[in-house]
C-alpha cells in the first residue's frame, strides 16, 4: 500500500515549484477572462510574465473582508452573489452553493473531491473500506462537503451525522462501528465524554481529521490517551484544502493545489523564511480562481522536508489573526497604517506599535529595529505616526532581532477590566 494518496506528494521540490509556476501564469489569464472579480482587480497585468514568485507578490492581496464586500456590493445592484469571483455558472458544472458567515456565497464545482481533502485523510489514515462518522454541520455552510468530499476520494463510507444530538450520536456509533470521525475537535472530546459517562463503547474510533478551531498538542495528547489519533486539516471554503497534519506531527504539509506566501500582516509583501505572518494562498483551482487571497491567519513556513517523505513545504500551523485593527482614542488604528510609516524609512527592517493605558487614556509606542540610526530618525518616525494615524505617539529604537517573532503588528495590552 502507498504511503502517499497520490505521486504529487513525492515529487522533487524543484519539480513542484517549476509545474506550480507555470501553472501560474495560466490560471492568472484564466481568472481576468472568467472571473468579473480579478478582471478588475488584476486590470493591466501581463499574465504571461506572472511565472515566478517574485512576479506573484507584485499582485495585489484580496481579503476576506474585500471579498464580502464586493459581493454585498453586487447583490446590492441585482448582480452576481458572487461578486464576480467564480468561473462557474449554475447548471451541471455548479453542484452546490454554500453559506458561510457574513453571508460569503462559494460555489462547489462538479468535479469529484472538489475541496481536495482526500489528501489530508489519507494521511491520517484513512482508507478504502472504513466508515467515516462525519460530524461537521450539513446545514448552509461546506464544512461537512469539504471533508465528505475528500473520504469519498479515498474509498470510505460516510455517515452524515452533523452536529448536536449526541445521544443518538452515540447509538448511531455503538450500531455502526465507524473507523474514523471528521469534525470539530471539541465535538469529538464530547462524544468521548458522554460515551464514557454513559458506558457506550465508541473504540471503534481510531482515528480522526478534526479542523474548524485550534487543536493544541495538549488536546491531541488526550485524544492519544483515549484510543483516538487525531490529526489536524486546514482547510477554508473559499480555497479548499490548504494544509495538513502527517504522522511525524512536525507542522502542516502544503495541499499540492495551492501556492502559500507569508506576508507581513496589512500588507502584501513577503517575509522571510521562518518569520510569522499573514496566510496569502493562490488557488489553482479553475472554479474558483483567487489570486492572493488573504486569510487573514498567521504562520510562518517550517525549513525542510516532512520526515514523513512528502516533499510539499510546511508550515507551523494556525498561530492567532493578521488583522490587528484595533481603536485608539475612538480612532482605527491597523496593520497596514504602520506599514505605510516604516515603508517611508529604508533603514527601519521591522516594527511593532504596543497600545497601552487604561481605558480613556490609550498610549501609543511604535517599536523599531532599525540599522544606521541617526538623530533624527525618532523625530521623524514620530512626525509620521502623526500624519497616518491622526494620533500622538512615542518611538522606541530597539535592537535588530529584538521584536518577538509572532506575526503581531499592533499589540494592545490596555486592561479591559
Amino acid at each position: 500500500m502507498s504511503d502517499f494518496f497520490d505521486a504529487l506528494e513525492s515529487r522533487s521540490s524543484a519539480e513542484r515549484e517549476a509545474d506550480q509556476m507555470a501553472s501560474l501564469a495560466g490560471q492568472v489569464s484564466h481568472a481576468q477572462a472568467h472571473s468579473a472579480a480579478f478582471t478588475a482587480i488584476l486590470k493591466g497585468v501581463d499574465a504571461s510574465t506572472v511565472n515566478s514568485r517574485e512576479a506573484l507578490a507584485k499582485l495585489p492581496v484580496t481579503r476576506k473582508h474585500e471579498l464580502l464586500e464586493l459581493q454585498k456590493a453586487s447583490r446590492a445592484q441585482g448582480g452576481d452573489a458572487f461578486g464576480g469571483f467564480s468561473a462557474l455558472v449554475r447548471g451541471p458544472a455548479m453542484s452546490r452553493v454554500f453559506a458561510s458567515p457574513g453571508p460569503i456565497y462559494e460555489p462547489e464545482g462538479a468535479k469529484a473531491d472538489y475541496w481536495r481533502t482526500g489528501r489530508a485523510l489519507y494521511a491520517a489514515g484513512f482508507r478504502s473500506g472504513e466508515l467515516v462518522h462525519n460530524a461537521f454541520s450539513y446545514h448552509m455552510t461546506p464544512g461537512a462537503f469539504i471533508l465528505e468530499s475528500g473520504a469519498h476520494a479515498v474509498g470510505c463510507t460516510v455517515f452524515p451525522a452533523g452536529t448536536g444530538q449526541t445521544e443518538q450520536q452515540l447509538d448511531a456509533i455503538r450500531d455502526l462501528r465507524p473507523n474514523a470521525y471528521t469534525g470539530t475537535p471539541s465535538f469529538l472530546r464530547i462524544l468521548l465524554e458522554k460515551a464514557a459517562e454513559a458506558q457506550v463503547d465508541v473504540s471503534c474510533i481510531k482515528k480522526a481529521s478534526v479542523g474548524g478551531e485550534a487543536c493544541p498538542p495538549s488536546l491531541t495528547a488526550w485524544f492519544k490517551e483515549h484510543g483516538v489519533d487525531v490529526y489536524q486539516t486546514y482547510a477554508t471554503a473559499d480555497l479548499g484544502l490548504v494544509a495538513f497534519e502527517t504522522s511525524p506531527r512536525e507542522g502542516l504539509v502544503l495541499e499540492e493545489g495551492v501556492i502559500v506566501e507569508i506576508v507581513r500582516p496589512g500588507t502584501g509583501d513577503p517575509v522571510t523564511e521562518g518569520e510569522v505572518g499573514e496566510l496569502v494562498v493562490t488557488s489553482l483551482n479553475p472554479a474558483y480562481p483567487l489570486i492572493r487571497f488573504g486569510t487573514g491567519d498567521l504562520s510562518a513556513v517550517l525549513p525542510g522536508n516532512c520526515p514523513s517523505g512528502r516533499t510539499g513545504p510546511r508550515i507551523k500551523g494556525w498561530m492567532g489573526r493578521a488583522d490587528q485593527t484595533t481603536k485608539v482614542k475612538g480612532m482605527f488604528v491597523h496593520p497596514g497604517q504602520v506599514a505605510d510609516i516604516t515603508r517611508r524609512f529604508p533603514t527601519v527592517k521591522r516594527a511593532r506599535l504596543v497600545i497601552s493605558g487604561e481605558m480613556a487614556n490609550d498610549q501609543m509606542c511604535l517599536q523599531v529595529e532599525a540599522i544606521d540610526v541617526d538623530d533624527h530618525l525618532r523625530d521623524q518616525l514620530e512626525s509620521t505616526m502623526r500624519e497616518v494615524t491622526k494620533l500622538r505617539g512615542q518611538v522606541q529604537i530597539v535592537r535588530v532581532g529584538s521584536l518577538p517573532n509572532d506575526g503581531k503588528v499592533i499589540e494592545d495590552t490596555r486592561s479591559y477590566q
